[in-house]
């Protein structure tokens, strides 16, 4: 399967400053398959380690950490010598050896010429404690679960992601196409954008066997929570961890720490709460009242909303049943709501990677998301169907007039005061608002 990720690593193998790589993202996002196919389709030899359970691998970290003794002794383990430029040497898993995480610095330094890419979880990384982290000495990247639009190259739909991108801004697109495309997001939202998940839903479309691999990475991540965290702080990660897709559901979807467990404050429950946003399992959007530049300076840390970073995992964490989204019946109506914003924001999150914040002014007007785009800070009304009416998106324009103002739903492509934008072409949400 395409990952657009793909193109940022062909670019760090053909900088003049190239560093160690580390690839971070949350288990099962696909980080090993994609470093393996770097390799595999841009470089003559690939020579791959992976840390987890290896003692004789983690062995050759233990006394001093000259890279030459290591490249050498780490071709003796790959059964072939490791060149410059032409062998592209993958750690896997290093958060499992803390001083490999030293030795980059070195490589770095005295081995520039060895292209090593690392791939890793984001909390296993942050929680290695190397003797030294190479701060300054790497460069990362971040890969997360599939976006709609490699999902849609997944399926198989090749001429139709062409046809996309070759639109005109603000061209509509057509209804025929229009049509399938809605019948893909929803599929998305019973899939999410774990490769897994999606390798299977294309082979089988059977909803149950990918129910079975969405629990099954669910029940690692919890796995991960009593490997990595002080056992004090386990069932506080469960208790938030449990407490997502509920929080969402509330009218006023603020999280709200005393509906994790009745008696809990959040001096209990923050720390636990630090370790998922960190893992980057949740995701924080905080509440900004005024929308200034910049924005992360108006944020209101203490009032924010919690969303999972694969809207697939909220909808079987939720026990959402996938028929729901495909009848579209009447008892979904609200948490259709949730599923779509959590949708929209990692749709956010994979075009422009960075915070997303929501507006609200007092008890009367709530804007779902607020991005910072350059010069432009850009307010964005969910609608999870074809609903137009967008009352507290009017007050904020009446405010702060913005130069742009976005509404995203199932309508099709229109311009005029506010842009409005189908969910299944958010990725392409720059085209919409650039000058």
């Amino acid at each position: 399967m395409r990952r657009l990720l793909l193109d940022e690593l062909v670019k760090w193998k053909e900088k003049s400053s190239r560093q160690p790589l580390i690839v971070k993202g949350v288990r099962q996002c696909g980080k090993t398959y994609l470093l393996k196919e770097f390799g595999a389709k841009h470089y003559a030899d690939t020579a791959y380690f992976n840390f987890e359970g290896n003692t004789s691998l983690a062995e050759r970290f233990e006394g001093d950490l000259d890279a030459q003794r290591l490249i050498t002794e780490l071709g003796v383990l790959h059964k072939k010598a490791i060149k410059p430029a032409e062998t592209l040497i993958i750690f896997d898993e290093i958060q499992f050896c803390p001083k490999a995480l030293t030795a980059l610095k070195y490589f770095c330094e005295n081995a520039p010429q060895y292209h090593l890419a690392c791939a890793g979880s984001l909390l296993g990384i942050a929680l290695a404690k190397p003797l030294s982290f190479p701060v300054g000495k790497v460069d990362f990247l971040t890969l997360r679960p599939m976006s709609f639009f490699e999902f849609l190259l997944a399926n198989g739909e090749d001429m139709l992601c062409e046809y996309l991108r070759a639109l005109r801004p603000f061209e509509p697109v057509s209804e025929l196409f229009a049509q399938k495309l809605e019948n893909h997001t929803r599929n998305y939202y019973i899939t999410g954008g774990m490769p897994e998940v999606v390798a299977r839903w294309i082979e089988t479309k059977d909803v149950g066997a990918i129910e079975v691999l969405q629990q099954k990475i669910l029940d690692g991540y919890e796995f991960d929570f009593a490997k990595y965290a002080p056992a004090k702080d386990f069932p506080k990660l469960s208790l938030i961890w449990h407490s997502i897709p509920r929080q969402l559901a509330r009218e006023n979807a603020k999280f709200i720490f005393s509906k994790v467990k009745a008696g809990l404050r959040s001096k209990d429950l923050e720390d636990a709460l630090g370790w998922l946003v960190n893992a980057g399992l949740a995701i924080r959007a905080a509440k900004i009242e005024k929308p200034f530049m910049p924005v992360s300076a108006y944020a209101d840390q203490d009032y924010f909303k919690l969303y999972m970073a694969d809207v697939g995992l909220l909808r079987a964490m939720s026990r959402l049943p996938a028929e729901a989204i495909i009848a579209k019946t009447d008892t979904y109506r609200e948490f259709k709501g949730a599923l779509t914003e959590n949708y929209v924001l990692c749709e956010l999150l994979n075009v422009y990677g960075s915070d997303v914040y929501y507006w609200k002014s007092g008890n009367m007007a709530e804007v779902d998301f607020i991005i910072q785009a350059g010069m432009d800070i850009v307010p964005i009304e969910v609608k999870s169907e074809r609903n137009s009416r967008s009352r507290s998106l009017s007050e904020y324009r009446k405010k702060y007039a913005p130069r742009v103002a976005v509404k995203v739903s199932m309508n099709n492509v229109s311009a005029g005061d506010v842009v409005n934008i189908p969910l299944y072409m958010l990725w392409n949400l720059p085209a919409y608002i650039q000058k």
